[in-house]
């Protein structure tokens, strides 16, 4: 019986290595909004994304790597975007998050690692702007982390400020690289392996039509919570059908949720607290020892660099007219968690524990035994 189920698994793991894709493109749909063209929080004009993966195996195991989501197509130091920020749950750091409960301002990139990694990562965003010419500080580092120490051997901090400066360079409009990447190699999710996920949402309001872009960084959950589009999908794959090296209900996600609106500071800030919604939607619920972070910016509004006049013409969407942007996010957000996990490869690290893999076919099937999916595949 146990090589039964062991060839069983090693089937489902074959089978579900073949098809790592976007959770759209198994024929399956979260929500009710339409996305945008990429599905992707760089279908909010300007934003960038730019990835680091570091994959070693000698004379450490490295899994890891840094994520970089650069506001604005111009330099930082050029200009600043209104922002909020909500911590869901605070066991872990995202470094500069006080400045933005001051001011509202984001005026750093936002960059994502390992815990391991969190200090170099800070340290190079707070050195970055000087090696550009810029003298004045006038920025406060904005990193996030979510420990990555099942798959990666980090307490050496592997990860290197050339690294994170390579990632901030890196960083393009476009389709986004998911699953194992960047700053989410070594994350794994309900038991399965994740890391980076994204998704978007087209939100028409009174004022207009505006998209709701969002990133995470997504390393939590207990494999029995793991609910997609209101199925009960981790009670279906349990362990005896794809094993985990670790059973827990702690973890960290950072998200970042970005919009073209023209929204003010607490406007951002109410947008982030609807990111937990999408968060809960798959089950997270912000256990004692889990970092559920979530920062929303907009570039709807610019803020120029260091600029001692009196801003003019600051543009903000009514309160009235939000409701489909708290949608737009929820949605987004639950879409790009679940992304995270089908677009991940198996991976095998430290000590040589292996997370597997979602099995996106067997995903398809529970899915469509609730109704979900193409109506053809039944």
């Amino acid at each position: 019986m146990a090589h039964a189920l062991i060839n069983q698994f090693s089937r489902y793991q074959m089978a579900s290595q073949m098809m790592q894709c976007r959770y759209r493109d198994l024929g399956l749909t979260i929500g009710q909004l339409p996305t945008g063209p990429l599905n992707a929080i760089t279908d909010v004009a300007g934003v960038r994304v730019g990835h680091v993966t570091r994959i070693a195996d000698a004379p450490r195991i490295l899994r890891t790597g840094v994520t970089a989501i650069q506001p604005l197509n111009v330099p930082y130091w050029q200009e600043s975007v209104f922002a909020g920020f909500h911590s869901f749950n605070g066991f872990g750091e995202v470094t500069g998050s006080h400045w933005i409960a001051e001011t509202g301002v984001l005026t750093s990139p936002i960059c994502m690692s390992s815990a391991f990694s969190i200090g170099v990562l800070r340290d190079t965003l707070l050195a970055h702007p000087k090696q550009n010419g810029i003298d004045d500080r006038w920025h406060q580092p904005m990193a996030g982390e979510t420990f990555d120490g099942v798959l990666n051997d980090g307490w050496d901090g592997p990860i290197t400020r050339a690294d994170v400066t390579s990632a901030l360079d890196s960083a393009v409009g476009g389709p986004v690289a998911e699953g194992s990447i960047g700053g989410g190699t070594g994350m794994m999710s309900f038991e399965f392996k994740s890391g980076i996920g994204t998704s978007s949402r087209v939100a028409a309001t009174a004022c207009g039509s505006f998209t709701v872009g969002a990133l995470v960084q997504s390393n939590f959950g207990n494999r029995s919570e793991l609910t997609v589009d209101g199925v009960p999908v981790g009670r279906h794959l349990g362990y005896e059908v794809v094993d985990s090296p670790q059973r827990r209900d702690q973890g960290s996600i950072v998200i970042v949720l970005a919009t073209d609106a023209p929204l003010l500071p607490p406007q951002c800030a109410r947008l982030a607290r609807r990111g937990g919604i999408g968060l809960g939607r798959v089950g997270g619920f912000g256990s004692n020892r889990s970092g559920d972070f979530i920062i929303a910016f907009s570039t709807g509004n610019r803020v120029p660099f260091n600029d001692v006049a009196i801003a003019e013409g600051l543009r903000m969407l009514p309160n009235e007219a939000m409701n489909p942007l708290f949608r737009a996010a929820s949605e987004a957000v639950e879409e790009a968690i679940i992304n995270s996990m089908t677009t991940s490869d198996s991976m095998t690290g430290v000590d040589g524990t292996t997370v597997h893999a979602l099995p996106n076919d067997k995903l398809v099937e529970v899915m469509q035994r609730y109704g979900r999916g193409p109506a053809s595949a039944t």
